[in-house]
C-alpha cells in the first residue's frame, strides 16, 4: 500500500496538480496497488481527483493528528504525533486511520510549501510519516518540499525527523541547507517538473489574452489595495487595456479580491475561475506577459514560453519560491511593489532546461517507485 501525504482539496491549483501528477504516475507504474492520499480536505480532493488512479482513496488522519496535537511548538507537537502513531489510544478518534497508515510500504510526502514556520502544526506530518514506517517497516520519502522559512529553533528537530527518510527531495536551496547531511538530499525542484505537458494547458478554442495576472489576497505583507495599485499602474505604464488582460484564480475566492478592485478600471478584463482552469487547463502560452504573485502559475506559464514578472508579496516565503524557478531558468524577473517594472520581452524556460529538470525529477520518481 502506498500512502501519499499532501495539502490537497483546499483547493489550491498547484497543490491539486501535484497530487494529480503523482496519482497519474502511479496509475502508470502501479495501477493494481492500493493508494491512499492523506490530505486536509479528503472530500473535495476525492471529487477533484476522481478516476485518476483506479485504486485511490482519501483520508485525513495525519492532518487530524497535527491539529489535535497540543500547542504549535514544533518539538512538542512532533513528539506527540509520533507517540500517537505508536499508541493510537492517545488519539482514539483516528485510531483506525493510524492502523491503516501503519501498513504502508511507502509513505510519500508529496511536494509543496506547506511544512515550514508559516504552518508549524504541519511539522507533525513528518513525525506521522516516521511513526508509520517505524511500525510497518516501510520507507518514508519526501519530494519537492519547500521547507523555508524554518520555525525558530526547529532545525535540529527537522534534521532528526529527516534522518528517518530514505530520500528527501527539495525544491530550493534554503530547504536543502536546512536538512544538511541528515539524509540523502536531492534538490530537483518542484514536483510539477515530472509531469509538464499539453494536458495542463488551455484546451478551448478561445484565444489567449496578451497579459495574464494571478494575484492573491492571502499571505500578503502589504494591504490588498497596495497590490492592486501596483498592478494598475504597471498595466497603464505598459499601455495595456482591459480587453487584453486576463486573471486566473489559484485559490477560489482568495484570488478574486484583487480582480474585483481592478476590473472597474480595466473594462473587458477576463476572469478565469479555478473551476475553469482545472477543467480546461491554464491559459498560458508563448508571447504572453504574466504578472504573478503565486508560484505555480509562474512555473507553468514560464514552461509554456511566457515571459513574466514575479511579484514578491512575502519575502521569506514567496521570494524563495520564485527564485527557485528563476535560478533554474524561467527567465522571469522578481520584483517588489516599490517601482514599476519594465515589460519583459523575453522569458520562459529553454527547452533544454525543461528537459533536464524533467529528467532529474523522473530519476527521483524511479528511485521511489522502481
Amino acid at each position: 500500500m502506498i500512502y501519499l501525504v499532501g495539502t490537497t482539496g483546499f483547493p489550491n491549483y498547484g497543490d491539486e496538480l501535484i497530487a494529480a501528477l503523482w496519482l497519474r504516475h502511479l496509475a502508470r507504474t502501479a495501477p493494481e496497488t492500493e493508494v491512499w492520499l492523506d490530505c486536509p480536505s479528503p472530500g473535495a480532493a476525492a471529487v477533484l481527483l476522481d478516476g485518476i488512479h483506479p485504486k485511490a482513496r482519501f483520508t485525513d488522519t495525519f492532518w487530524r493528528l497535527c491539529w489535535e496535537a497540543p500547542g504549535e511548538e514544533p518539538w512538542g507537537l512532533t513528539r506527540w504525533v509520533r507517540d500517537a502513531m505508536h499508541n493510537p489510544g492517545m488519539a482514539p478518534r483516528w485510531a483506525a486511520g493510524i492502523e491503516l497508515a501503519a501498513r504502508a510500504e511507502i509513505v510519500h510526502i508529496i511536494g509543496g510549501g506547506y511544512i515550514n514556520a508559516i504552518w508549524p502544526k504541519h511539522y507533525g506530518l513528518l513525525a506521522a510519516a516516521v511513526g508509520a514506517v517505524q511500525r510497518s517497516g516501510g520507507r518514508a520519502v519526501m519530494t519537492g518540499q519547500g521547507l523555508w522559512p524554518v520555525a525558530d529553533h526547529a532545525t535540529p528537530m527537522l534534521r532528526g525527523l529527516a534522518a528517518h527518510f530514505e530520500l528527501a527531495d527539495v525544491r530550493d536551496e534554503p530547504s536543502a541547507g536546512l536538512l544538511g547531511d541528515a539524509t540523502t538530499v536531492g534538490s530537483t525542484g518542484d514536483d510539477l517538473f515530472l509531469d509538464l505537458g499539453p494536458h495542463l494547458y488551455w484546451q478551448r478554442q478561445e484565444p489567449l489574452r496578451e497579459v495574464m495576472l494571478c494575484l492573491q489576497s492571502d499571505l500578503l505583507d502589504m494591504p490588498q489595495p497596495a497590490l492592486a495599485a501596483f498592478v494598475a499602474d504597471t498595466l497603464r505604464a505598459w499601455g495595456v487595456p482591459g480587453d487584453r488582460v486576463g486573471l486566473v484564480e489559484g485559490i477560489p475566492g482568495a484570488d478574486r479580491a484583487i480582480y474585483d478592485m481592478l476590473e472597474p478600471h480595466f473594462p473587458g478584463m477576463r476572469f478565469y475561475p479555478f473551476a475553469g482552469i482545472w477543467e480546461h487547463g491554464l491559459p498560458a502560452g508563448p508571447g504572453q506577459t504574466w504578472i504573478s504573485t503565486r508560484f505555480h502559475p509562474h512555473l507553468l506559464a514560464a514552461a509554456a514560453g511566457a515571459s513574466g514578472i514575479a511579484v514578491s508579496v512575502n519575502p521569506d516565503y514567496y521570494s524563495t519560491k520564485h527564485r527557485s524557478l528563476i535560478e533554474r531558468g524561467s527567465g522571469w524577473t522578481l520584483t517588489d511593489t516599490s517601482r514599476i517594472p519594465d515589460r519583459p520581452v523575453q522569458g520562459g524556460f529553454p527547452a533544454k532546461a525543461l528537459h533536464a529538470l524533467h529528467e532529474a525529477k523522473a530519476a527521483t520518481a524511479t528511485k521511489i517507485y522502481p
